[in-house]
């Protein structure tokens, strides 16, 4: 038998506090009606200046099998706050996870920024990235490097081992999930491998209160700077994905009927 649901969540507070922000966050967006394009990070916005959204866009999820498919996930990957003797822990957790969460949020805007400058590719202007995937693959990473032998456990049913979980789950999302954001998943990667590798190292108490000190810094100027501060963005719009069809009910004479109608083509990408 396994440990209560109680005990566990002792053993991963971190991840136990993530997990419930990511929770309360998706209910918030939920009950007010916000859009992914108030939340989410895409290129144009950086460019003027919405640096906040950098964070915003990781807690943020839209759908709640995004949501459910990276909690799992990342509560199967809080045994790296358990991994005390190998010099992992909480306070290492802690400090590398807001780590993953800014420099994967750069990382995917670097690439952007190549992609459109280099390659022409006007449309990664418009795509709008939520969740918090970039992170959950970085955490896949570092622990397919530093502990191999373990297991990644999804929904309870489905566990891969850990040392290919990254790019196992990285082409298991791309194909069944096609709004998937392959560039945002490989930058959680790339950002994991150079935390793993020693390439990003040093992190200690001081330098992650530092580090958050100038997050909130720069989130709260980015936010008053561009508009927002003013909290405008919280203002009710359609949680839809223009790329897609939109599905409504329709009443009519015989019952209610289900009516499909074609949005204008637009970009999100879930991370």
């Amino acid at each position: 038998m396994g440990k209560p649901l109680f005990y566990e969540i002792l053993e991963k507070p971190a991840t136990s506090c993530v997990i419930g922000l990511c929770c309360a966050i998706w209910f918030f967006i939920q009950k007010k009606g916000i859009g992914y394009s108030q939340v989410g990070l895409s290129y144009d916005a950086a460019v003027e200046g919405h640096y906040w959204r950098i964070i915003t866009s990781a807690f943020s999820h839209i759908s709640i099998l995004h949501l459910v498919f990276n909690m799992s996930a990342l509560w199967s990957l809080g045994v790296v706050e358990q991994l005390g003797l190998m010099g992992l822990g909480v306070a290492y957790y802690l400090e590398y996870t807001l780590v993953l969460v800014i420099l994967s949020g750069v990382l995917v805007l670097g690439i952007y920024h190549v992609l459109i400058h280099r390659f022409k590719l006007e449309h990664f202007r418009r795509v709008t990235a939520v969740g918090y995937s970039c992170v959950v693959f970085g955490w896949m990473t570092i622990l397919a490097v530093k502990q191999p032998s373990s297991k990644l456990d999804l929904f309870g049913f489905l566990s891969l081992p850990i040392s290919f979980a990254p790019f196992e789950s990285l082409i298991f999302t791309s194909i069944i999930v096609p709004q998937a954001s392959f560039l945002g998943h490989l930058s959680g990667i790339i950002v994991g491998y150079a935390v793993a590798w020693g390439v990003i190292h040093g992190m200690n108490s001081y330098w992650a209160v530092s580090m958050l000190g100038w997050v909130v810094v720069v989130f709260i100027y980015s936010l008053k700077r561009s508009g927002a501060y003013d909290l405008n963005f919280l203002e009710i719009e359609s949680v839809t994905d223009p790329s897609l069809p939109s599905l409504r009910f329709v009443t009519t004479g015989n019952g209610r009927t289900l009516q499909m109608t074609a949005l204008p083509v637009g970009g999100v990408e879930l991370v």
